[in-house]
């Protein structure tokens, strides 16, 4: 049986002026061709963006290019057993796959006038705004580390972590902040 206090605690998190945890929310990976993803992207009321590494956001909900037949899907976490509900009937009898992954992932947001620099002390990518504009996302590493990388705004980034990895990842990420402050 699953430990209650582990479901109900967040990963632990290195304090920083420039990262916060996000609140939880749903999450599923969906694989399918482009017909499961114009079901999807109905049901949920988000445009799918069919340019690659692009996220698309409508309300609170969000889908981030993975790959040509695969999405991350974000949601509220109070709406989760709606939503997978919804989607579970839009795409009955197309063949698809739809994986739940709420509580593996983190997010969090690092966000400020040094956020780009903070995360190329981890992340290989050119994370200029010219080259890595608001609404990019990628799957990427940052040091040992596979995350989502997504631009929601010029000097804000959301970041998708495996949540046993989030303590690693942030505290990573403080000491960079700490010696960017120095």
């Amino acid at each position: 049986m699953p430990n209650a206090i582990a479901t109900r605690q967040g990963p632990y998190v290195a304090p920083s002026a420039l990262v916060r945890v996000l609140p939880h929310a749903a999450r599923w990976v969906l694989r399918g061709d482009s017909s499961v993803m114009a079901t999807a992207a109905s049901t949920l009321g988000v445009p799918f963006v069919e340019r690659p590494c692009q996220a698309a956001a409508q309300s609170d909900c969000a889908a981030l290019w993975l790959g040509p037949d695969e999405r991350l899907l974000i949601a509220p976490a109070d709406a989760q057993s709606e939503l997978a509900a919804r989607l579970q009937t839009a795409l009955a009898g197309q063949p698809h796959s739809l994986v739940e992954v709420s509580h593996r992932q983190v997010a969090l947001e690092i966000a400020g006038e040094h956020a780009a620099v903070l995360l190329n002390s981890g992340c290989p990518l050119d994370l200029h705004v010219s080259a890595f504009p608001a609404g990019m996302c990628t799957r990427t590493m940052f040091a040992k580390t596979e995350i989502v990388l997504w631009r929601t705004a010029e000097q804000r980034f959301h970041v998708e972590v495996w949540r046993s990895f989030a303590a690693y990842l942030s505290k990573y990420l403080a000491l960079a902040a700490g010696e960017l402050a120095a």
